[in-house]
């Protein structure tokens, strides 16, 4: 390689390097609002109602296997 090659690399790749630093320097404001609304399926009164239903149908279908 010859020498005013290496140079003009040299040259680029710091170049590059300053850029890529001073672009992690720059601060960024950044506000994040969270929602209060609870949705529906964070309430446990949910859960327990969705568990007795499928009890209730599990409970119902195992009966109607027996009789026949």
């Amino acid at each position: 390689m010859n020498r005013s090659f290496k140079q003009l690399s040299f040259l680029f790749l710091s170049t590059l390097f300053y850029i890529v630093a001073q672009a992690q320097e720059k601060g960024i404001d950044v506000s994040i609002t969270t929602k209060k609304k609870e949705e529906w399926y964070q309430h446990p009164w949910v859960w327990v109602v969705g568990a007795a239903v499928f009890i209730l149908l599990l409970v119902a279908m195992v009966k109607g296997k027996d009789k026949k």
